[in-house]
């Protein structure tokens, strides 16, 4: 790699190293002054910090296998970002070693991985064939709870569960038209489950 580095690595590690810097900076920051929660949430939403009793915490990262590995013999966990890893969360142990979780780094413009429970959540919520449907009622524009029950011959209190169904999945916009409320499905988080699954299971 070092009789390489001058080929392959000096310009792209030159052109990636203020990012990645800054990137190391915000966590570190968010860490000292908003605790580990907040840190780790900005790391990815695919990691969360639980209480495992005893007075003592754990990291969960959200991925397909299942394995656990103690970091306080350790010494504690290493978070690397990098420039090159979209949407993967590698994640690296072995025993008496320090745990490594590598990250992608956020890019401007391009909306951050949800979680596979999110996307879990969501097709969850499109596979129930009245939700379905009224999905496809609203993804051609917006609709009152009325116009949807009328539309289907379903009760309005029927509708309206299954909407909050939907809207807690993040697949609805909603705007207010007098005293009604009007919902439409969110065109652009529901073109993006395909993607989003893909990546959840990528990551």
């Amino acid at each position: 790699l070092e009789d390489c580095a001058d080929a392959f690595f000096t310009d792209a590690w030159r052109r990636v190293l203020p990012e990645l810097a800054a990137d190391a900076r915000r966590k570190t920051d968010l860490l000292v002054r908003h605790g580990a929660v907040e840190a780790l949430a900005a790391v990815s939403s695919s990691i969360v910090l639980e209480d495992a009793g005893e007075g003592r915490r754990r990291i969960v990262v959200d991925k397909l296998q299942d394995n656990t590995t103690s970091a306080t013999g350790a010494g504690g966990a290493t978070f690397i970002p990098t420039a090159f890893g979209r949407p993967h969360l590698l994640v690296v142990s072995a025993a008496g070693w320090r745990p490594v979780v590598q990250y992608p780094v956020a890019e401007p413009g391009v909306p951050q991985p949800v979680s596979l429970a999110v996307v879990q959540q969501r097709l969850e919520a499109l596979a129930h064939p009245v939700r379905l449907r009224l999905a496809r009622t609203i993804a051609r524009g917006p609709h009152t709870t009325g116009e949807l029950a009328a539309a289907w011959q379903l009760s309005a209190p029927e509708v309206s569960r299954h909407l909050a169904v939907l809207r807690r999945a993040g697949l609805l916009t909603t705007h207010r038209r007098g005293r009604y409320m009007l919902y439409q499905l969110d065109l652009a988080g529901s073109a993006r489950l395909g993607t989003d699954l893909l990546e959840a299971v990528l990551r």
